[in-house]
């Protein structure tokens, strides 16, 4: 009796078991990120009640010591200050479910106006960064894996290796020092020059600086990953395969070889991005740039309830949200991760 060989799955059904994997890590993420943006809004205003920091102090600054007792309660109940921490917490979440993320003592406006204001120089200076560090880190890494132990490759293995134990307000810190204190070249800090009007290359030439800061405290950690497993790659039989069959080598890189070694990348991209947007918060203080970073220190000194949280949860569903894209895009790369994994 003949055996017969195990069929292999159709390409439909294996992009139907794709879709379906995807669909399986899509649901499990939303299940398990309603619980964590629940508790870290619960947390944010358990810790800001049982602070010893007095917010309507914080909120009156020097007015607070001229101004009576009676006027002090009278302030605090229309501030919505004498409530318990848990029904400011319930209040909060019951105005946020309905689009209403409460209003900013410290800015004195909505905290969706808060939001909508400095997020998108957060984004720019921070995914321009970003772009910068996933690039040269792609070109580096395959020029450095062709000639391992070359002049290039131990050059650049010897900085990366520097820049991986800076933290970045001391990369910051070193840039503002080089290019703005002692050089001249570029601004210090701030979006645009004193006196001049938002513009194009105002605000160009200020971010320079805050985009390489973000871009030198991610590029050590992507192009040794990189380098690592594209030089693993290229002693691969399959491609030397590629090259036996007289194939050039700019193809074998471009189809054999950074296809391979994206997967990984992705993983290491992922786990990166949490450091991404905390690095963010420190380079904005350090540069002065109008973004979040300023939102987050003034509302967490003032006690800022609405603020504090409404940040706290958009930090976490950032974190949470690229998370999940970082995984589905590895489970696309690689056909041999599943949604088990």
């Amino acid at each position: 009796m003949a055996v017969q060989a195990p069929l292999l799955p159709s390409r439909r059904a294996r992009r139907r078991h794709r879709r379906a994997d995807l669909r399986t890590i899509v649901f499990r993420r939303f299940v398990l990120t309603v619980p964590v943006v629940l508790g870290v809004s619960l947390l944010v205003f358990l810790l800001a009640g049982i602070s010893p920091f007095d917010p309507l102090a914080a909120y009156m600054g020097d007015r607070y010591v001229q101004t009576s007792i009676e006027q002090r309660r009278q302030l605090a109940e229309a501030l919505n200050l004498e409530t318990s921490w848990f029904s400011a917490w319930w209040q909060w979440i019951g105005s946020a479910l309905t689009g209403d993320l409460g209003y900013s003592r410290v800015f004195r406006q909505p905290v969706t106006a808060v939001l909508s204001e400095r997020l998108p120089w957060t984004l720019l200076v921070a995914g321009t960064g970003l772009f910068l560090a996933v690039l040269s880190s792609l070109l580096m890494a395959v020029r450095c894996a062709h000639r391992p132990g070359g002049l290039l490759d131990r050059s650049v293995g010897a900085a990366a290796t520097v820049l991986q134990g800076l933290p970045p307000f001391v990369i910051s810190l070193g840039l503002l020092g080089v290019f703005a204190v002692a050089a001249g070249w570029l601004p210090g800090g701030g979006l645009t020059d004193p006196g001049a009007e938002l513009s194009a290359g105002q605000v160009s030439r200020h971010m320079v600086l805050p985009v390489l800061a973000t871009a030198l405290s991610q590029v050590p950690w992507l192009l040794l990953s990189l380098r690592a497993s594209v030089a693993g790659i290229l002693g691969s039989d399959a491609v030397r395969g590629a090259r036996l069959r007289g194939l050039r080598e700019r193809t074998v890189v471009r189809k054999h070889v950074l296809p391979a070694a994206l997967a990984p990348f992705i993983a290491v991209l992922g786990s990166r991005l949490p450091e991404v947007i905390v690095g963010a918060v420190l380079i904005e203080t350090v540069f002065s740039w109008p973004g979040l970073a300023a939102a987050v220190v003034s509302s967490a000194q003032a006690l800022d309830f609405a603020l504090l949280a409404a940040l706290t949860v958009l930090t976490t569903a950032a974190v949470l949200a690229a998370s999940l894209l970082a995984d589905l895009l590895y489970v696309l790369l690689d056909p041999r991760v599943t949604a088990d994994v």
